[in-house]
């Protein structure tokens, strides 16, 4: 879950720097830029906002008919979604190997590679829901961080853990280093599919340490 925090850094720091802006996991920016467009304030961008929640809500289904259907089978419910997450990042990565960076005015092949990356966070969040590793939702550190602080000797709250080891959890999923990793590869001059390609190995990576090594810690 912590390595699936850092991609997600990786993936808004594209999105934000290279494709929009826009975000791909965390919709409450999406829709804050679709009520400033509709305000005419702010200069924003709302056509890639549009594209990336309607794209987040397909994912977001497809992601949950998709896990049930493999549970109900006795599949790796978790498997099948990485794999599917997987999938749409190196797609992503692929088309836009030659995409260039675009702050403010995206063209097509922005919206098609901000689009891909919505679905595959769509996808993720339904994944990591499932999973309910407290205090690491993989996309949204403002949970991580009230956890954090409440469950800390500063707000000393049981409902938050405190007195476990939960801060520690935590604390790792507010410092996930994915959204700076972003910004200096992007600000090196990187492509969109370069950027995007150690994404999809890190997430590839944890499928197979999922399937492979888990079931044989288990065993023991």
């Amino acid at each position: 879950m912590l390595a699936l925090t850092a991609v997600t850094g990786l993936i808004e720091a594209v999105s934000l720097l290279a494709l929009g802006p826009v975000f791909t996991a965390m919709q409450t920016g999406n829709v804050l830029f679709l009520a400033f467009g509709a305000a005419h304030e702010g200069d924003l961008p709302a056509l890639p906002a549009a594209v990336s929640l309607v794209a987040f809500a397909l994912g977001a289904v497809c992601g949950a008919r998709m896990e049930s259907a493999a549970e109900g089978r006795g599949w790796r419910w978790m498997c099948v979604g990485l794999y599917a997450e997987t999938a749409l990042i190196l797609a992503a990565a692929v088309g836009g190997w030659r995409v260039t960076p675009r702050f403010g005015d995206p063209g097509a092949p922005h919206l098609v590679e901000a689009a891909l990356l919505s679905m595959a966070m769509g996808i993720r969040n339904v994944t990591s829901m499932r999973v309910n590793v407290p205090g690491v939702p993989t996309t949204l550190v403002t949970r991580s961080m009230t956890g954090l602080l409440a469950g800390s000797a500063l707000g000393r709250d049981s409902a938050f853990g405190y007195g476990s080891g939960a801060w520690a959890r935590r604390a790792l999923a507010v410092l996930a280093t994915g959204g700076l990793t972003g910004a200096l590869l992007v600000r090196a001059g990187w492509s969109v599919g370069e950027v995007l390609l150690p994404a999809a190995v890190v997430v590839a990576g944890v499928t197979v340490v999922h399937r492979t090594l888990l079931p044989l810690l288990h065993t023991r």
